[in-house]
This record gives C-alpha cells, structure tokens and sequence, in this order.
C-alpha cells in the first residue's frame, strides 16, 4: 500500500493523450495539453503544449501547436508556434510553418518551410455544440 505525500497533478500541462499503436482516429483532435501519436489520425490536431509523432505514426491533416517533434509521417499543414524538431525518420508532405526548426539528417520534407518572426496559430474552427432538445413521448 503507498502513501501519496500530496495531490496528483492533472492540470493539462501534465495530461499527455496517446493514440496507441494499431489505433486509429478518423476526425479531429484537440487538447490543451500534448498529444502522442504512434497510431493513424486521419483529421486535424491541435494540442496547446505539444505534438509527438512517433516513428510508426502517421498524421493525415493539419497540425497546430507550440512544439512539436515528429519521428513518423505528416501530410497536412504544420503550424508550430515555437520549435518544431524533425527526426531522421520523418516523411513531411505539406507546409511548415515554425518560429524554429530542427532538422535532423535523413529526415525527408516536401514542401514548403516558413520560419521566423512570430507563427500564429488560426482561430478555432470548431462551433459550440448545438442545444439538444428533449422530447417527451406520449
């Protein structure tokens, strides 16, 4: 039996969402926190800390965080609001839009790269949820 010495933190700094191996998401994504991708997510991702793609996962759709490092494949739209790291195994096909970027030797990219200055991350698209209405048999 352990003792906790205080609180458990779960504020979204420290929630980290993973789309597990063989997982697969078709829509899109958002959280306040960070995202791990070692599945498929076929839809957009937006996460307010960060985005990790790893080696065996694979993004179809637009990304837009503050850091990101990807391992795996992206084809969308990369939107990183501060560093963005591309690892040797990497396959990006689409737009980069990063204040930083690192790009290890092997990593493959086909497309276009835009770099400094400040990135802003485009408005939320998403709508409030419409009012459900109750109705009553008989």
């Amino acid at each position: 039996m352990s003792r906790s010495k205080g609180p458990v933190s779960t504020s979204a700094e420290t929630v980290i969402s993973i789309v597990g191996p063989g997982m697969r998401i078709i829509g899109d994504c958002e959280t306040s926190g960070t995202i791990r991708v070692e599945g498929n997510v076929e839809g957009a991702i937006r996460a307010g800390k960060a985005v990790v793609v790893g080696k065996d996962g694979r993004v179809q759709g637009d990304i837009t965080t503050q850091d990101a490092v990807i391992s795996g494949t992206v084809v969308g739209t990369l939107i990183v609001e501060s560093r963005l790291e591309l690892q040797s195994t990497c396959k990006i096909e689409g737009e980069v839009q990063a204040a930083r970027l690192q790009l290890e030797e092997g990593a493959v990219l086909n497309g276009t790269i835009s770099m400094g200055g400040k990135v802003h991350a485009p408005p939320s698209t998403k709508s409030p949820p419409a009012p459900v209405e109750e109705s009553r048999a008989g």
